[in-house]
């Protein structure tokens, strides 16, 4: 998908929401088990009761690897599912030599149809360029992100600023705002001013709202550019708003709230 056909569909439905498919098969509801592949028939149900909601999904590879070949096959018959009307991210946090990380980008864009894939950027530029080669294809690379541990290597002082900084502005050179996104978790709002003086073009994908307390007001008013330039990732606020017969159906309630909420904030920007 193209930046131009994202933001297309981010007019349309006044959303900017990624849904965030970490199909734990331990917290899933109890009914789904009896069936063949419980997580797909999670995901399905999930993704009839949400797409019209969101305009991406982002799929969280560890909780599919985990399950071995099986994990696998659930994984591309998600994304599969999908289909070409959304945004689809494999969170997978790739990143190597250069040749290890091209058969990591064929993995994720020719063999499985991924829009994108997130890439940790700290073996530097020929570990991400891979996945920059193909065209309609993005790398979203980990920037400054929302958990506990950004405290020891991504907000340290590095030269004459943070070393999220240096990751931001170094990698940016290296790609454009057509296929470079950069993850900025949401716990982090207070920094996304600075962030957005330093890649004005660019998209963020932004997880940490919900469960792990992230404002989506706060992020919306101080992260967006003339097309919006986020997308707000919610996960298990969402696929886990209920344990019973009603997941789904609950989790269409909240997603269109997040959507409701986004629409409000579209409108205020212009867009």
């Amino acid at each position: 998908m193209t930046r131009a056909q994202l933001v297309e569909q981010i007019r349309q439905k006044q959303s900017y929401l990624c849904v965030g498919l970490d199909s734990d098969i331990t917290k899933i509801p109890a009914h789904l088990l009896t069936e063949a592949d419980p997580v797909l028939a999670f995901n399905k149900a999930i993704i009839d009761a949400t797409r019209k909601y969101c305009v991406s999904y982002k799929i969280n590879t560890a909780f599919y690897e985990s399950m071995g070949v099986k994990g696998w096959q659930t994984l591309e018959d998600t994304v599969k599912y999908i289909g070409t009307s959304h945004f689809t991210i494999a969170d997978a946090k790739r990143g190597d030599i250069g040749n290890t990380s091209d058969q990591y980008a064929k993995a994720f864009f020719e063999a499985l149809p991924f829009d994108s894939v997130t890439v940790a950027p700290y073996m530097g530029e020929d570990s991400v360029r891979p996945f920059l080669q193909h065209p309609g294809k993005w790398a979203i690379v980990l920037g400054l992100t929302s958990n506990k541990g950004a405290q020891d290597f991504e907000l340290k002082q590095a030269g004459d600023g943070l070393l999220y900084e240096q990751v931001l502005k170094t990698v940016s050179t290296w790609g454009s705002p057509e296929n470079t996104m950069f993850v900025v978790g949401a716990t982090q709002a207070d920094s996304f001013i600075n962030i957005r003086k330093l890649t004005p073009e660019h998209f963020y994908l932004v997880p940490g709202v919900g469960a792990q307390g992230g404002s989506l007001k706060e992020i919306s008013e101080k992260a967006m550019n003339k097309d919006c330039g986020i997308l707000v990732n919610a996960s298990r606020a969402i696929i886990f708003a209920s344990s019973g017969t009603d997941f789904a159906e609950r989790a269409g309630d909240v997603a269109k709230g997040y959507q409701e909420e986004m629409s409000q904030y579209l409108a205020m920007a212009g867009l």
